[in-house]
């Protein structure tokens, strides 16, 4: 048995905004005896948008009327419906997150964009999404080997590398094209990111100057070596950790790197050098250019990328979602879909505790979560729980029944679980909640605290729930 589903990705980036248009098959991989194992096993392209400019109100704010209109026009253009979209992601990244009506933005873009689309901003799950969309964890798991890749934007660059096909390492600089603007020959926006980069070389740059190439060669080169830096190419300085995006992971490499590759609207002066170093306002031909001849290209053989300025809208079209469906669990259809349900994950203690039936500490850090979040839902997260035995499965069914109590009355008790025992476990907590509670527990999904988590309505007959994991991150 198998179905497809339609998925819509968005990037609204430092630069520029633009929407794909997937086909996702879904299918169960398990045999006719074993227990159903359900995957995404291919994904497609049916339609790409034009690149437009992201459009802004002033410098510090989204338009998002005026993207929510590129998007009508798009959607019409590729023959859809917001309501025929069934999952995907609407991804705010680089400076554009940093805007002050970011977080609004994506909310109302979300509603806009499907039952389904989701909207997120986080420097983190952009590098695993662009490089997913350029093709380096491909790559990787082919040739079993470590591949980086960069994906350089207007704003940020974008780093994850992949080790046989398996995410080992991720980090964002606050290093891209668009951190210098020109205009008639003139410099009109400088960076403050980009500021403390030509204070670091002695160069003077200030709005208004004549946009001198050689000057501005210089801090491109810069950025080049920095990037360097984040790779272990060259020797740290304190300038590297000052421009690495706020909320960013720091990026701990076990292996060096033996593959890069580049995404992101600079990749292609990369790739494709240009000598006409102001042609789209701001220093992007140059960053290129400059990266190319950088001590980082020469010490790493370079491969191609899938995708260049589109890779992060490819990886929220088509790598975003996941799905659960081995053996899940829900009491009604109905309950379905979910949005933006906050992780909560109690700590080590908290869960062997529950193994043993004790659920004070779990429900006493559920009402903490519960108050903090401000939210009436969560979604009770267990991450070290593996293989639990029929007494300890027994007993942590205790345990979230009592912990179910933080919550107000009638709420879903909603579980994840890495490990392959959802179907179990929600037998036994709607045995213990006898109605009072509707109960959902999926597995197979990896989440943190600090994500939020969509679950999409079930697909083939109630075998398999499509899955968004999402780190919000604004400002």
């Amino acid at each position: 048995m198998d179905t497809s589903i339609l998925s819509v990705g968005v990037d609204i980036g430092t630069s520029t905004t633009s929407m794909v248009v997937s086909r996702l098959r879904v299918q169960n991989t398990a045999c006719c005896f074993s227990v159903p194992r359900v995957a995404i096993t291919g994904k497609e392209v049916l339609y790409r948008s034009e690149i437009y400019e992201t459009p802004l109100s002033g410098q510090n704010r989204i338009d998002a009327e005026a993207i929510a209109d590129i998007l009508g026009e798009e959607y019409r253009r590729a023959g859809i419906a917001p309501a025929d979209v069934q999952t995907g992601a609407v991804i705010i990244t680089g400076e554009s997150s940093r805007k002050e009506n970011a977080a609004l933005a994506a909310q109302s873009l979300s509603a806009f964009a499907g039952e389904f689309v989701v909207a997120t901003a986080g420097p983190d799950l952009e590098s695993i999404i662009a490089a997913k969309g350029a093709g380096a964890e491909q790559y990787a798991r082919e040739h079993g080997c470590t591949v980086a890749n960069l994906d350089v934007g207007g704003g940020t660059t974008n780093i994850a590398v992949f080790d046989c096909g398996e995410l080992v390492a991720k980090g964002c600089w606050d290093i891209g094209g668009r951190l210098v603007r020109v205009q008639d020959g003139r410099i009109t926006y400088i960076s403050p990111r980009c500021a403390a980069v030509a204070q670091s070389l002695g160069v003077q740059l200030q709005v208004g100057d004549t946009a001198s190439p050689e000057a501005l060669r210089r801090i491109a080169g810069r950025m080049a070596e920095l990037l360097g830096e984040a790779l272990g190419i060259l020797p740290t300085t304190p300038l590297c950790e000052q421009l690495r995006t706020p909320g960013s992971s720091i990026l701990k490499l076990g292996r060096p790197v033996a593959r890069i590759s580049f995404s992101g609207g600079v990749a292609d002066y990369i790739y494709s050098p240009s000598r006409d170093w102001f042609r789209h306002g701001d220093i992007g031909p140059l960053l290129g250019d400059s990266i190319r001849q950088s001590r980082l290209c020469d010490n790493i053989a370079i491969i191609p990328s899938q995708e260049t300025i589109r890779a992060t809208v490819i990886g929220a079209g088509s790598y975003t979602t996941t799905v659960s469906g081995s053996t899940i669990f829900f009491t009604r259809e109905g309950l379905f879909p979910f949005k933006n349900l906050p992780v909560f994950a109690p700590d080590a203690d908290a869960e062997i505790e529950s193994l043993s039936g004790n659920g004070e500490r779990l429900r006493a850090q559920a009402a903490w979560f519960l108050q903090e979040s401000g939210g009436e839902n969560i979604l009770f997260c267990f991450r070290r729980l593996c293989a639990p035995g029929y007494r300890e499965l027994c007993n942590l069914a205790d345990a979230l029944v009592h912990a179910a109590e933080a919550q107000p009355p009638g709420r879903p008790l909603l579980v994840l679980v890495e490990d392959d025992f959802a179907k179990s476990l929600g037998q036994a907590l709607a045995r213990r909640l006898n109605g009072a509670r509707p109960v959902v527990c999926v597995d197979s999904i990896c989440a943190q605290q600090g994500d939020y988590v969509d679950l999409g309505r079930p697909l083939m007959n109630g075998m398999a729930v499509t899955v968004v994991v999402k780190t919000l991150i604004f400002g």
